[in-house]
């Protein structure tokens, strides 16, 4: 193993709910032994892209400043943003923006107001396409092959709610077209409902969605679901004016 696949299994052992590790912690996430997992940290703090305040590692601020380069990061944030900013005006729910990533959905942007609702991903984490408004919206206007990436793979029951059969979530996926947007009924949180809507290049290929998520008694489909489908539809031909 290289010094770059070192690194990257150090990477990997961070996630949404593994922010910060402990020496022990690190080396049991990312497999390789203690020595070696101790020897390159040190070498990517010196780099910048961990930080060890005190006996935990985390990521470093050097990793964010490049990572707010990417283009799906810039490009599609700086054309969405606007309209994230007036659809949580308007509906008083925390917005997303995300991106398919595999057979899950990074979330790239999210704003929330005074409520917080931490159960959600930040802005960088991750949520299982399959079972998330955002990820529905993505999928519904998706090639077939992608479709069948996610469907094949686990499909973990989240909630008593949860959709895990790959029928009845196909069968959900051909009603978004014509309604407009994609529902998530506390599929992934018991308690939360979430409606999102797909946003299309230039091409017309989808490239993101965006959702609003709260508290099921704020957050109706049928009431809110026009105002994130035309947020999506703003934000389609900012960012397709932008390419």
């Amino acid at each position: 193993m290289g010094g770059l696949d070192r690194a990257a299994a150090i990477l990997g052992a961070f996630d949404a709910t593994h922010r910060e590790l402990t020496l022990a912690a690190l080396v049991a996430r990312c497999g390789m032994p203690r020595s070696t997992t101790h020897r390159t940290a040190d070498r990517m703090i010196k780099l910048g892209w961990l930080d060890k305040p005190k006996d935990r590692y985390r990521i470093g601020n050097r990793l964010f400043e490049i990572s707010s380069l990417a283009p799906v990061k810039h490009e599609l944030r700086e054309a969405v943003l606007p309209f994230l900013q007036d659809l949580h005006h308007a509906t008083k729910a925390t917005v997303q923006l995300g991106v398919l990533d595999g057979t899950d959905i990074l979330v790239v942007e999210r704003i929330t107001g005074h409520r917080q609702m931490p159960m959600l991903s930040q802005a960088g984490g991750i949520i299982p396409a399959f079972c998330s408004a955002l990820g529905r919206a993505i999928l519904a206007h998706a090639d077939p092959e992608t479709v069948e990436a996610v469907l094949s793979a686990e499909l973990p029951r989240r909630t008593p709610r949860t959709l895990t059969s790959p029928v009845a979530i196909k069968r959900e996926l051909a009603s978004i077209p014509t309604r407009g947007w994609a529902v998530d009924r506390e599929e992934g949180v018991i308690g939360v409902s979430c409606v999102g809507a797909p946003v299309f290049g230039p091409l017309g290929r989808v490239v993101a969605a965006v959702s609003a998520t709260g508290p099921n008694d704020r957050i109706r489909a049928e009431r809110i679901g026009p105002a994130v489908r035309l947020t999506a539809a703003a934000a389609s031909r900012a960012y397709s004016t932008r390419r």
